[in-house]
């Protein structure tokens, strides 16, 4: 049993020990799949706190020689799997928390050294009677022992990245450079490594590094594939905790939910966790960071952003391109590189078929909104913003003026590189005006409802609150559009918020450039 070679399962012992824990063994399974296969180079990136380190910890406190694990796992999932014996406890694993290497080492540049010589420090006394010379690489040691025992490794490197983030200098990130192809890149090693897991959160850099690691199969949270339902919390696992602690689970998907993958509806595990423990609702995975990481790279202002970021606050998705970004921290030319990099720490969440990225949930939102405040960019923005809540009310109250005046407001600042009329830019002056809804709404666009499709639908988070179909017309009139709410019968999907349901019919004068609108409650 050592620090970095065959660990004890004790870090884990204390997660499955926590009041809340989440079972995610079955990934085991997966993983010995890989193991002595092809693809048995596996690098997993997600956002922090999305579980990364407990998962290396599992997989650790599996298949280290140093532990009897047996006794531990018996109560979890991957226990009645029939795979499970097969490899328990039979690898020697060697472990590495680099994040922790990295702040904890005084001498920066002796990083790598000095990591080195700790695990060649604890492989001589599980190797007595191998000849460890001290000139040799961490690479060397390792086929050196397979070479006269025929043992084979694992290796585990949490927050792999954590170099590429801290933007250290060229000379010691050659140094790790050479480190990650010594053991990565060798055909002579290859056969002494039984599986490498990489965990970070961003994937594997498209430049220097990737001629190192582009043998490593990658999962993100763009795309996990078959390892999707581990990159953080399913609805089934939130479901399920909330009916434990008495908590609402449709306020925390408002909340927390929002990455969608393969077919998954993928939660913040942080946050989830700290709202069962707390039983309230508020921005828990903020104060852990700084919305700053929004801030910095907004403030790049590439072409398009300022209108893609207020679409985004406004509830819809904006397309984008994720193929160019190299996954470094500097090598930001379009704002497509700059959302790829948010969607991977997990500010944005992107739609794989409709290759699109939108803000996740509320929490994320109000971050969003904490980045822009200071910007002069967005000083009209925030203002719209600050009078959505009065708006909302005024909707609610009946108030129609006040409902056109303020999309006068908002259309006018949705429409920085799109034409005034167009339809879109109608639908987003709606969206915009009415953001502080998004705190309480579902909004839905083109919502398939009675006869046809509504304009937009806001649905309450809550039942007991009041849904609100909004019907837009351009050029022609407010009785128009709550007509054809009641003719192709939109309100059949919304029929048990009867009482508590609105029509709101808006036209837009396009000569005059003006709004004007009409609010019905509706009575069945």
């Amino acid at each position: 049993m050592g620090i970095y070679l065959n660990p004890n399962y004790e870090n884990f012992r204390q997660i499955i020990a926590a009041e809340i824990y989440v079972d995610k063994t079955m990934m085991i399974k997966s993983f010995n799949r890989y193991i002595d296969k092809g693809n048995k180079y596996i690098c997993m990136s997600r956002p922090r706190r999305f579980g990364k380190t407990i998962a290396g910890n599992m997989l650790s406190s599996y298949y280290s020689k140093g532990c009897d694990s047996k006794e531990l796992f018996a109560p979890l999932k991957i226990a009645s799997d029939p795979c499970f014996l097969e490899k328990l406890n039979k690898y020697n694993v060697i472990k590495i928390d680099l994040n922790s290497e990295y702040q904890n080492t005084e001498n920066k540049a002796n990083l790598i050294k000095r990591l080195t010589e700790k695990i060649k420090r604890e492989m001589r006394r599980v190797f007595p009677t191998i000849d460890i010379a001290e000139d040799d690489s961490l690479a060397d040691t390792i086929l050196n022992i397979y070479s006269e025992t025929g043992e084979t490794f694992i290796i585990i490197i949490d927050e792999y990245d954590v170099l590429v983030r801290e933007r250290v200098d060229q000379q010691l990130f050659e140094k790790y450079l050479s480190f990650l192809n010594g053991l990565f890149k060798s055909d002579t090693l290859r056969s002494a490594i039984s599986l490498a897991y990489l965990t970070g959160i961003l994937p594997i850099i498209r430049d220097k590094v990737q001629s190192k690691l582009n043998n490593f199969r990658e999962y993100t949270i763009i795309d996990a594939y078959d390892l999707a339902e581990y990159i953080g919390f399913i609805p089934e696992e939130v479901r399920s905790l909330c009916e434990k602690y008495k908590v609402d689970y449709d306020e925390c998907m408002h909340w927390y939910d929002g990455y969608s993958q393969r077919g998954y509806e993928i939660y913040n595990p942080e946050s989830v966790v700290m709202c069962m423990e707390t039983g309230s609702f508020e921005s828990f995975w903020g104060k852990t960071s700084t919305y700053e990481a929004i801030a910095e790279r907004i403030r790049m202002n590439f072409e398009g952003t300022k209108e893609a970021v207020i679409q985004m606050l406004s509830g819809e998705n904006v397309d984008v391109n994720v193929t160019r970004y190299t996954n470094t921290m500097d090598d930001f030319s379009t704002k497509d590189d700059m959302f790829t990099y948010l969607i991977h720490i997990g500010y944005l969440a992107y739609d794989t078929e409709k290759k699109t990225c939108r803000i996740p949930n509320k929490e994320v939102r109000q971050e969003w909104l904490n980045a822009i405040e200071g910007n002069d960019n967005y000083r009209t923005t925030n203002q719209i913003i600050a009078e959505s809540k009065t708006l909302l009310q005024e909707t609610l109250n009946g108030n129609e003026e006040a409902v056109a005046k303020a999309l006068d407001k908002s259309h006018i600042h949705v429409t920085s590189n799109r034409s005034y009329n167009n339809e879109d830019c109608l639908q987003s002056a709606i969206y915009l005006a009415y953001i502080y809804a998004l705190n309480d709404y579902t909004a839905v666009r083109e919502m398939t409802a009675g006869k046809g499709f509504a304009d937009v639908v806001y649905i309450p988070v809550h039942s007991g609150n009041t849904a609100m179909i909004i019907e837009l017309k351009r050029n022609d009139s407010t009785e128009s559009a709550i007509t054809q709410i009641r003719e192709k019968q939109y309100f059949d999907c919304l029929s048990h918020y009867e009482g508590n349901l609105l029509f709101v019919g808006i036209n837009y004068d396009e000569k005059a450039k003006t709004h004007s609108c009409e609010i019905e409650r509706f009575i069945k």
